[in-house]
């Protein structure tokens, strides 16, 4: 057990006392919410997002934080619907190209020199560079509030998978192969990142009350 003595301890309202906020780092790796969408005027939208991860199993639900009223968050509002792709190591300087801070009338597609494919359910595309894509239609688009109910500038938006792409190069003896696809994650720090490598996995077996030790 480590002493308090030895913890570095703060307050958030108060400050971190370092040089880069660590709480991104402490809640890391976490899943890129690589996001596109379409405006209600036709334009494309690619965004990647660093607060995302799966919410339920069925029905599938996911879920993304956007810190600020951006394209995206905007754009799924307007239509109702947005597609996740899996951001990976092959992906990852155009994932971070599609990051550009630009007008809304610029394609991001275009910008990272990725191919928008047609969604089987909807009108916006997914990226065909992409080895995975999820197809979502909206459920809740929330503004977040803190300990006092004020609202802050950040919104969180839940979308239920309704298609799923996955590319048949990953799925191994009929199990998706998570390796396979060198996914990439937001590791924290001012820009740091990490892939997904077979070395990296191992297993462990949930336990049934019988297989618990005594207390």
């Amino acid at each position: 057990m480590t002493d308090d003595a030895d913890m570095h301890v703060y307050e958030p309202a108060q400050g971190h006392g370092l040089k880069h906020d660590p709480f991104n780092a402490i809640v890391g790796p976490r899943p890129i919410g690589w996001i596109s969408s379409r405006s209600r005027t036709g334009v494309l939208n690619l965004a990647p997002y660093s607060f995302f991860n799966a919410f339920n199993y069925t029905p599938p639900i996911i879920g993304f934080s956007s810190t600020g009223w951006k394209d995206s968050v905007a754009n799924i509002g307007q239509t109702g619907e947005f597609v996740w792709n899996l951001a990976t190591r092959a992906l990852a300087r155009q994932m971070n190209a599609s990051a550009a801070s630009v007008a809304p009338e610029i394609d991001e597609f275009a910008l990272a020199g990725l191919t928008p494919v047609a969604s089987r359910t909807m009108d916006v595309p997914r990226v065909g560079e992409s080895p995975v894509a999820f197809e979502c239609r909206v459920l809740q688009q929330i503004q977040l509030h803190d300990l006092e109910r004020n609202p802050i500038e950040t919104w969180l938006t839940l979308g239920q998978v309704v298609v799923v792409h996955i590319d048949r190069s990953l799925i191994r003896d009929g199990i998706y192969d998570t390796a396979a696809a060198h996914p990439i994650l937001r590791a924290g720090g001012p820009a740091d990142y990490v892939a997904i490598e077979p070395g990296a996995f191992f297993q462990m077996k949930r336990p049934d009350a019988g297989s618990l030790p005594p207390a």
